[in-house]
């Protein structure tokens, strides 16, 4: 047989959604993979009936559906303040995964360099490689997961070709800060990089602090590429309805690109989205109030149970501090506590370049019953991790 590609001969399948196959084996609490346990807003879902009577049930125009588009693009206008052209600065895609890819592949050659922060969201690695692009990787140091500007000047310097974004981050739940942003909006513009956003919980943001959008900082406008998704903001994982915002040459290509990926997305789950879109600010409001609800709620529990763990500024992730149980494995370790105390997690060294598996990543966008539940049983793993003699983890 031939040789298969060199590219992918080292990938392993995604280690979050394994997590969520062996919590769904062993019926344990999923914390691991982040899709919530609670209905999307009726709104959306009474608009999706009626789109299933209705239609359209055919293709959209390739780049998205031109209400779609609209609704984005009016959207961004209120919270940025940036006047967005739907037909030339947008395309939907199949999800922020897809919109990460196709930008990637759109402005990266062979060879290219790539910065990334570390943590990191796994596809970013992945989707580097994926387009013959090589990663360099910047620490986010913790606990409060600052970085060097030395460092990110030497990854520019090194010829980084662009630098990948998530903010408010997944996995550690940082918010950049206005100085943060603009130190790497400096460096971008100095060595002439784009800069990549995923912002995916833009709406997920804990007071004091606030998200802040790179397009907006001065000279940001044409260098920013920004992927995005409807999943988290609305609850809607499973639609897999995401966009790119960027200056129209670029979007000329990622549209190129996104249509020998997908085609397009899927058009009645468009037109039942675009009620959502359309949502005034009591929504958002209502959303980070919920969000800190739930936040508090797992986090004080936490507390209680004497863990050490990261304080999240945005997004839902937790980083649990397991180095008092002499891990040395964290995927193994993961896999105990599915099977032993029964609930999920995330390994953290699948999420930093750096030699740390200390931290396992849990999610609270859950419903209160889940989230009491699971730290009921979390209550139990200090006891049967200490007790624990032969496990491969230690």
């Amino acid at each position: 047989m031939q040789r298969l590609s060199d590219r992918t001969e080292k990938f392993t399948d995604s280690v979050i959604r394994r997590m969520t196959r062996i919590s769904d084996e062993y019926d344990a609490i999923n914390l691991s993979q982040g899709f919530p346990d609670f209905e999307p807003p009726q709104d959306i879902t009474k608009r999706l009936a009626e789109v299933a009577a209705e239609g359209p049930h055919q293709y959209a125009v390739t780049w998205g559906a031109p209400n779609f588009r609209e609704a984005v693009a009016k959207k961004y206008e209120h919270f940025t303040g940036m006047s967005i052209n739907p037909n030339e600065e947008i395309v939907i895609t199949c999800g922020s995964t897809e919109a990460m890819m196709a930008t990637m592949m759109s402005i990266t050659n062979p060879g290219d360099k790539v910065a990334v922060f570390s943590p990191f969201y796994e596809n970013y690695g992945a989707d580097a490689i994926l387009s013959g692009a090589e990663p360099i990787y910047i620490p986010l140091v913790p606990p409060a997961f600052t970085f060097d500007k030395a460092v990110l000047e030497k990854a520019f310097a090194d010829g980084a070709k662009a630098l990948i974004l998530c903010n408010p981050s997944n996995p550690c739940g940082k918010v950049f800060t206005y100085d943060e942003l603009m130190t790497i909006a400096e460096l971008a513009i100095k060595y002439d990089a784009y800069v990549v956003t995923d912002e995916v919980y833009e709406h997920i943001v804990y007071a004091p602090n606030k998200h802040i959008y790179m397009q907006t900082l001065p000279g940001m406008r044409e260098r920013t590429i920004m992927c995005n998704s409807l999943s988290k903001t609305y609850s809607i994982t499973g639609w897999r309805l995401g966009y790119v915002i960027a200056n129209p040459e670029i979007i000329d290509r990622v549209r190129k690109v996104h249509d020998f990926l997908t085609v397009g997305a899927a058009a009645p789950l468009m037109e039942a989205a675009v009620t959502g879109l359309e949502f005034d600010d009591s929504y958002y409001e209502e959303l980070a109030a919920h969000y800190m609800h739930m936040k508090n709620l797992f986090i004080g529990g936490l507390e209680k149970l004497g863990f050490k763990y990261t304080d999240p500024q945005g997004a839902y992730y937790v980083l649990l501090d397991v180095s008092e149980f002499g891990v040395k494995d964290d995927n193994s370790f993961c896999e105990w506590m599915i099977k032993n105390v029964g609930v999920a997690a995330v390994p953290g060294s699948s999420f930093f370049k750096e030699n740390i598996n200390n931290y396992i990543r849990l999610h609270f966008a859950k419903q209160d019953d889940t989230l009491n539940e699971a730290l009921k049983r979390l209550a139990t793993l200090r006891e049967k991790a200490n007790a624990a003699t032969d496990v491969d983890w230690k």
